[in-house]
């Protein structure tokens, strides 16, 4: 579990859990305010962003037939005046608008000669919505369309999924735990894009680094095994170590034993036990479940085993230890545990949160040159009154 914020607003819906037993077992909140597109944030400025300049106004992250139109252009004298189009075949919420704001400010040679329109980050798209235009020399912005492209790419598979991970998973809490499963030069683009999606909680303090926040987590298994597999004495030396401002949430697997670990961990922390985590593997069925096999799929994070570590918890009094579940979670998972009305305060989801469909295809197209019609056929000037203009 880990801090996505230091605002203290809570996450999209969670102001209204259903009933009592979700308020006491749900996270503090700690996510953004607002659902995105509802209200109008702050675009991020453009030095937050690390861009090797001198690389990029030189090319070499271009496709090269960019970079040598606009070594023909400005060796031919012609500087055409060209609207640019940006759309995406599919829906979803777009992300990376500021970032793409911001090597154009940054990385095209006369950004005072650019008209800039443009979406916000997380801002919902249709199947070809016009999402960004820019007007100015082309020979000045030619050799960045292979970036700005590239970016609302990836931020925006980023936010489209959480964003529905979210959605599934309201009220509950998101955690953003996909930082093992991608290169780590991309956590600060991807955590910020999670972010306006909604996730209430990232891992490392890079993802969180946009907007001034940090990441926090549990009792992982390597302090566990660290201390020669004895969660409870690994537990008690993060309580004796961590600040008591952080939320100590204790990974109770280890032993493939989560409710008796989870027993254990409450007695002996007491109230500085904020939480527990399932995260049993796929692959193994866990010890509370054994017992009543045989009409359901028994392995790894599954609604039985969340019901009797609940029911484990309750009868030794710890009511208020919260339980956090991962491993294997995605929309549909996360949408069957809430079917099932399961006492889960919040949902870790990794790997299907960076996972690559191929849908968010970006692609941008001139469309007016001097002001005349120039398109290609099947690609003309499509106006969108939701963009607005970039300071």
């Amino acid at each position: 579990m880990a801090s996505a914020s230091s605002t203290g607003c809570r996450a999209p819906g969670t102001e209204a859990a259903g009933n009592a037993a979700n308020d006491r077992h749900a996270l503090p909140p700690n996510g953004p305010a607002a659902a995105p597109g509802a209200t109008r944030r702050p675009r991020l400025n453009p030095e937050t962003f690390d861009f090797p300049e001198d690389l990029i106004r030189a090319g070499h992250y271009s496709d090269k037939y960019f970079v040598r139109t606009r070594d023909v252009l400005r060796q031919d004298g012609h500087s055409p005046r060209v609207l640019m189009q940006v759309f995406c075949k599919t829906a979803g919420w777009i992300g990376g608008v500021d970032e793409a704001i911001a090597i154009l400010k940054r990385c095209s040679d006369d950004w005072p000669a650019l008209t800039v329109h443009a979406l916000y980050d997380g801002d919902p798209i249709a199947p070809h919505e016009t999402v960004m235009t820019i007007e100015g020399p082309y020979d000045t912005f030619a050799h960045l369309e292979t970036l700005y492209l590239g970016i609302l790419a990836r931020r925006s598979r980023i936010l489209t999924n959480t964003r529905r991970v979210v959605e599934a998973a309201r009220p509950k809490e998101v955690l953003f735990f996909p930082a093992r499963h991608d290169h780590w030069s991309l956590q600060q683009g991807d955590g910020y894009a999670a972010h306006v999606a909604g996730a209430t909680a990232v891992s490392t303090d890079a993802q969180a680094a946009w907007w001034g926040g940090s990441g926090l987590g549990t009792v992982p298994h390597a302090a566990i095994a660290a201390y020669g597999g004895d969660t409870v004495l690994a537990a008690r030396k993060f309580a004796d170590h961590i600040p008591d401002s952080v939320p100590l949430v204790v990974l109770v697997d280890f032993d493939n034993d989560s409710v008796g670990t989870a027993v254990d961990v409450a007695r002996a922390l007491g109230s500085r036990l904020y939480g527990v985590r399932l995260d049993t593997s796929g692959t193994l069925v866990d010890k509370s479940v054994v017992p009543r096999m045989g009409q359901f799929d028994p392995r790894g994070v599954n609604p039985q085993l969340v019901r009797n570590v609940r029911e484990a918890l309750d009868d030794a009094g710890f009511e208020d230890v919260r339980i956090v579940v991962s491993g294997g979670f995605g929309v549909a998972k996360i949408r069957a545990f809430e079917s099932d009305g399961l006492p889960v305060a919040a949902y870790g989801v990794g790997s299907s949160l960076v996972a690559n469909d191929g849908s968010f295809d970006f692609t941008a197209d001139i469309v007016q040159n001097e002001g005349r019609p120039s398109a290609k056929v099947g690609r003309g000037y499509s106006p969108n009154p939701r963009l607005e203009v970039v300071e």
